[in-house]
């Protein structure tokens, strides 16, 4: 009978441990940040200063041609109203005028829900848009909001 002496095999350290716990941390939080909310179905409204709104889904069929997104009076003159299906954002920045952006934050690509006066902000990492023109007002986003195309057709909103 042989005897092999038996050596004890040493485990990570802590400093392994405690790397590799905040490596999966950091990518789960990336992840989120770039995910794609397509599983909320509920419909919310939510007013800020100002008389701003958010709500989810319109008249809207899909992303874009064809059915109306919203009508004119839906708008409020110097604020905006969110349509988290579309991913898009219409505003009125003055009486008449109608603009839209992308709801998409363009720092690490969050949908944003926030909309309070004509600010949208983002609850991934606090950068913040105007509805009325897409500019950044604060970081750390420095690309403004990419622009959406609408057309009005009598009292209808629709993204073209």
């Amino acid at each position: 009978m042989t005897s092999e002496s038996v050596q004890p095999v040493p485990g990570p350290n802590r400093r392994a441990v405690v790397a590799a716990v905040g490596a999966a941390g950091l990518a789960a939080a990336l992840t989120a940040c770039g995910s794609d909310d397509k599983a909320s179905g509920s419909s919310t409204e939510q007013g800020g200063a100002g008389g701003g709104a958010t709500t989810e889904g319109g008249a809207s069929a899909g992303a874009g041609g064809g059915a109306a997104l919203a009508k004119t009076a839906d708008i409020p003159e110097g604020s905006g109203k969110i349509f988290k299906d579309e991913k898009v954002v219409v505003s009125q920045p003055t009486a008449g005028d109608y603009k839209a952006f992308s709801t998409i934050c363009t720092h690490q690509n969050c949908p944003m829900v926030d909309l309070k006066g004509d600010t949208i902000s983002c609850t991934c990492h606090g950068s913040q848009f105007s509805v009325l023109d897409g500019s950044v007002k604060k970081g750390p986003a420095v690309k403004p909001l990419e622009s959406k195309q609408v057309t009005v057709d009598g009292d209808s909103i629709t993204l073209a």
